[in-house]
């Protein structure tokens, strides 16, 4: 004999008049529900490409995922969503997770999206459902070519590229965030500069003898979702002076 279970779980950051969706529903014909998908979603493209990922539990994944997407208020709409498998697409992560993707091409501007990811298992079915809007996750991907040059015994000159996924610089510029760290007393320390329009620095007032880490991220000019992550950092230690 089976016994169906059906789990809502809030919460649902979603009233009649809300513009946010969060809906996590769980289907189980024997035991306990399988676990849902944690999505999330970002633009990395903006506004052409948008990926939204969730990782593969372990050790029991499902039998399949389908993934569908459509305008809010035009469910009849509904597309299915190209399904890439882990290890398929180079995403920033991280963690070691193996991730699912899913490409969304082509997304109208200011317009509310949900989309639902269902994990199919051998006793039922799993779903996450959420609503997005481009300009809310915007993410570029990280800028390249982190460099440091050494301008005189306490100054140095921080330069970087844009991320080469951005592709649309003349209509979307960009701007950025350098962080750079170091080591005091054994103690880490940290400070975050910026916004920055042009892609290089001056930094002024460095201590001669000290390591120091620099890192770049890089957000839409108009402040529309969130920094990149930060870039992969460039070290240089200050010369110190001569004797």
């Amino acid at each position: 004999m089976f016994v169906s279970v059906f789990i809502t779980v809030a919460p649902f950051l979603c009233a009649l008049q809300s513009d946010a969706l969060e809906l996590l529903r769980a289907t189980a014909t024997l035991g306990d529900p399988p676990s849902t998908p944690s999505v999330h979603c970002w633009c990395s493209i903006y506004p052409n490409v948008t990926f939204c990922s969730w990782p593969e539990p372990s050790p029991s994944p499902p039998t399949h995922y389908i993934a569908t997407y459509s305008e809010r208020h035009r469910e009849a709409s509904t597309k299915p969503c190209h399904l890439i498998p882990p290890g398929s697409l180079s995403a920033p992560s991280s963690s070691s997770e193996q991730l699912w993707h899913c490409q969304l091409p082509n997304l109208k501007l200011l317009t509310d999206y949900v989309i639902n990811v269902t994990a199919v298992h051998p006793g039922g079915s799993s779903s996450h459902l959420t609503s997005f809007m481009l300009e809310d996750i915007v993410k570029p991907d990280p800028p390249v070519d982190v460099r440091v040059f050494p301008q005189n015994i306490k100054n140095l000159l921080v330069k970087w590229s844009p991320p080469p996924t951005w592709t649309s610089l003349d209509i979307f510029p960009l701007k950025y965030r350098i962080q750079y760290k170091w080591e005091h007393r054994d103690t880490p320390k940290s400070v975050n500069l910026g916004p920055i329009e042009n892609t290089e620095f001056e930094m002024r007032g460095l201590i001669p003898g000290r390591a120091y880490l620099f890192q770049v991220c890089a957000k839409e000019l108009l402040g529309l979702g969130q920094c990149s992550d930060w870039s992969s950092p460039a070290k240089i230690t200050i010369p110190k002076a001569r004797p």
